[in-house]
């Protein structure tokens, strides 16, 4: 075939694309949070912001909204927040009865309540905030894809630095409540499965005001560790672990609830592209986007970039697209996202960062995978207990 022929059919296949994309869409999306009383912490100094993901997925509804502009698509966006006691299922059920296109902000027992309504079969959920290993597992919904990172993401790629930087030896401390302690057991698995040994734990006792006794207290509750490379925090709140950061008995570094910590996004990510998408969420927010708010964007602009490629609103066809070979989406971290398609969670790089510097974007260069290295982070087909969705 001549090179002008092959020219000509790529430029009638892209007409016929564009004619596709540009018919007259109209896109309503509803972001549903169930606001949760968060238990005291120990230090005021970092507020939980009230948007918190709500911002990121409002900044990626302007972005959807600029695209659709000239393809002729129309996006709307409708905040449903329920007050903590509220009722969540008859909230979803009047969000459901306006679009099928549904982000949930909400713990995974109240997530999977709304997945199993009988108005949400047939809808697309967006997970965007419970990172359980059971909802991508044994709880498993086919309605549902999961942009929030497992839990297990955020070990994995933690344990993958250490083991990368030969810090093999650890030992952790495990918070009172029950999240810390499902931090801590992925931890524990996380360590097994990247070779890494945690000598020991100690339960956080602590009920005294850390503020004024911390220089006293930590080398006291730390002497006793055996030596050790790295000290693990499991703090899922972020209640206590600034406090452990350079009090320890002995000088060693600290991963997990502060010092190194792996998520979805860190504010001081800079490369492929990000700074710019830093100062946008800054000046639209008036503060640094987080972890959540990262997760809310990426969900919205999946969304978009389903509806640009495919020219419809349709759940069906959007999910179909998602969970696709031919989808990927730019997040700004060196590789593009995509949705595994045996669970439904988002595959993605996990920043592992400090306050003030990103160390690595995991996956880390040396550990393989025969599909793709993102699915060394989290729960690999071969392990999955989900059954919902049919490959």
């Amino acid at each position: 075939m001549r090179w002008s022929h092959v020219c000509a059919a790529a430029a009638l296949a892209s007409a016929l694309l564009a004619e596709v994309a540009s018919a007259d869409v109209s896109v309503a999306v509803t972001y549903l949070r169930q606001e949760v009383e968060r238990p005291p912490v120990l230090s005021g100094l970092d507020p939980v912001p009230e948007d918190l993901g709500l911002a990121g997925a409002e900044l990626a509804q302007r972005d959807n909204v600029s695209t659709g502009r000239f393809l002729g698509h129309d996006y709307s966006l409708e905040v449903v927040s329920v007050a903590p006691g509220g009722d969540l299922l008859d909230a979803a059920r009047q969000a459901l009865a306006a679009s099928p296109l549904l982000l949930v902000e909400a713990p995974a027992a109240d997530l999977l309540a709304v997945a199993d309504l009988a108005e949400a079969q047939g809808a697309l959920i967006i997970n965007v905030a419970a990172g359980e290993a059971t909802l991508r597992g044994a709880d498993c919904r086919a309605n549902v894809l999961h942009v929030a990172p497992e839990m297990g993401m955020k070990a994995d790629a933690l344990m993958q630095v250490l083991q990368g930087r030969r810090w093999t030896d650890t030992v952790m401390i495990v918070g009172p409540t029950a999240a810390d302690r499902a931090l801590a057991a992925e931890y524990r698995r996380a360590a097994a499965k990247f070779g890494i040994r945690i000598r020991a734990e100690k339960d956080w006792t602590f009920d005294t005001d850390l503020r004024e006794s911390t220089w006293a207290e930590m080398p006291r509750f730390t002497q006793d560790l055996p030596d050790h490379h790295v000290l693990l925090v499991a703090d899922a709140a972020d209640d206590f672990a600034r406090y452990v950061l350079h009090n320890t008995w002995r000088p060693r570094p600290v991963a997990g609830g502060t010092g190194l910590v792996a998520d979805s996004w860190a504010p001081v990510v800079e490369a492929w592209g990000a700074a710019q998408l830093q100062r946008r969420f800054e000046r639209a927010a008036g503060r640094k986007m987080r972890g959540a708010d990262f997760d809310a964007w990426t969900a919205i602009r999946a969304l978009g970039e389903a509806v640009t490629r495919t020219g419809a609103a349709d759940p069906a066809a959007l999910r179909a697209y998602l969970l696709s070979p031919d989808f990927a989406l730019d997040v700004f971290k060196g590789r593009p996202a995509s949705f595994r398609p045996w669970n439904g969670q988002l595959r993605q790089p996990m920043a592992v960062a400090n306050d003030r510097a990103l160390v690595l974007m995991a996956p880390v260069e040396g550990f393989l995978h025969r599909v793709n290295e993102l699915d060394t982070l989290g729960t690999d087909e071969p392990e999955s207990a989900c059954r919902a969705f049919v490959r």
